[in-house]
């Protein structure tokens, strides 16, 4: 091989041009492949973070959810027994009206029986009465018609 000027001159050029890309065409490649790298890593870990954040919210989703089921299960308890109390209220409270509507219908039918009997016994002595005044065909003073009606009215 023999060295001649075309070659030194090419080989002159070639490191020419290898500094000029040294110097002025790599650093931009290699800025934008680390810019690029950069990017990327931190996408990933943002993705990272993004899959973090999401297990931890379905986790808190989750304990929602079981939270609120609870809390509707002691709001369906506390509804049950509220219910069952109105229930046994509203019985116990007919219980007293139907108690307290018979007591009063057999006072009144106490009262209408002895009204009944005080008017039977009034018409008794009447009759009673009369009929003694028919059969002594006289009447008797009124003092001792009250006394009469009375011992009438006592054996009665």
């Amino acid at each position: 091989m023999e060295i001649n000027a075309t070659f030194v001159g090419q080989a002159v050029a070639f490191l020419i041009f290898a500094v000029l890309c040294m110097k002025f065409v790599w650093p931009p490649l290699i800025n934008a492949l680390e810019k690029r790298q950069k990017e990327i890593a931190d996408g990933l870990t943002a993705a990272e973070k993004a899959k973090k954040s999401l297990e931890l919210a379905n986790e808190n989703a989750k304990d929602t959810i079981r939270s609120a089921k609870v809390e509707a299960q002691k709001i369906i308890d506390e509804a049950n027994k509220t219910r069952s109390q109105i229930i046994d209220k509203a019985s116990e409270e007919a219980q007293l009206e139907r108690k307290k509507i018979l007591d009063l219908a057999k006072s009144e039918i106490e009262a209408e029986k002895n009204k009944a009997r005080e008017d039977l016994r009034s018409e008794v002595v009447s009759l009673a009465v009369a009929g003694a005044e028919k059969i002594i065909n006289e009447k008797i003073d009124s003092k001792a018609d009250e006394a009469l009606l009375k011992k009438i009215a006592d054996s009665l």
